[in-house]
């Protein structure tokens, strides 16, 4: 894919993910995290399933494979699912969704760590900083009260991020070249099989009241669009770039995610959300370059052809 063809599927990507926020908040209102978090995961990897098996294919034999797609469905889902899920319990969907646009600042860093293409530059490491002040500044402020709910979500949202992180990254390594749908509908059914049963065990939802039917839509919507088509597109657009290039998706998942809450939940941002939100994605930006790329284009010559 081109560099313009990517950035419109990173587009696409970040209308599949940001109403993920608005999604949580609704069901977390009658369902308890983990159960959440599983019925979001049985029913994606479900649905991919049934799509290989229609297309006449399944997945992979049992390998070594599977040991990643362990590490990923931990990590990319199970982990970050459930501290989303809870997280949102006690803040904001707008300000969970701004939260996750740090998701690519620990991509920078674990990238540097762990790949050979993909190091820290003065610039990434100016962005890196810029981004976790503006962490600071969203967390900070909820201290003066000391470790309440709200400081605990927070917190459990910013975890959730690093596991993104490790996800993003540890895809990028070990999970590229891999037949169409087999890699997310692999991720999801290891999530399932860490989540179902904790789900049955701890939270007993088959003791529960019925959700609402507000609660169950916003899950399938979770399951069917943030999760099962948008994990699809996420590794078709990894076969073709890099993990830091992918996580950029998240600094444009903040604007869906702000505006539905707003508009939807009637969610009211303090002045440090909105600063906090500002510092995160000017990092996220100056990290991964797009400042010099637009500055490039802007001032090649005029019959340079442009290269999005």
């Amino acid at each position: 894919m081109s560099g313009f063809k990517n950035f419109l599927w990173l587009l696409v990507l970040a209308a599949l993910w940001g109403p993920s926020f608005l999604f949580i908040k609704v069901a977390v209102e009658d369902m308890p995290p983990v159960t959440l978090a599983a019925g979001r995961v049985g029913l994606a990897a479900l649905t991919l399933v049934i799509v290989l098996r229609l297309q006449g294919r399944g997945l992979l034999p049992m390998g070594r494979i599977w040991k990643h797609f362990a590490v990923v469905g931990f990590f990319g889902n199970a982990l970050p699912f459930v501290l989303f899920s809870w997280g949102e319990q006690h803040i904001d969907s707008a300000l969970a969704a701004i939260l996750n646009g740090a998701t690519p600042l620990f991509t920078v860093v674990l990238a540097h760590i762990f790949t050979e293409d993909d190091h820290i530059t003065p610039a990434k490491l100016g962005g890196v900083l810029l981004g976790f002040g503006g962490l600071l500044v969203l967390i900070l402020p909820s201290l003066g009260d000391g470790f309440v709910a709200g400081t605990w979500g927070l917190i459990a949202v910013v975890i959730a991020t690093l596991s993104y992180g490790i996800s993003i990254v540890y895809s990028s390594l070990h999970l590229r070249g891999l037949p169409k749908l087999v890699a997310p509908a692999s991720q999801l059914t290891m999530a399932a099989v860490y989540l179902v049963p904790l789900a049955l065990v701890l939270e007993q939802p088959y003791r529960l009241p019925v959700p609402s039917l507000a609660a169950v839509s916003s899950v399938a919507a979770l399951a069917l669009l943030g999760t099962a088509l948008a994990f699809v597109l996420y590794y078709r657009i990894l076969e073709h770039t890099s993990a830091t290039y992918l996580s950029m998706v998240t600094y444009l998942v903040p604007i869906f995610g702000v505006i539905l809450g707003i508009a939807v939940l009637g969610e009211q941002l303090q002045w440090n959300a909105y600063a906090g939100c500002a510092l995160i994605l000017m990092g996220v930006m100056i990290a991964n370059g797009l400042f010099v790329g637009v500055k490039n284009w802007l001032t090649r010559p005029a019959n340079m052809p442009a290269r999005l």
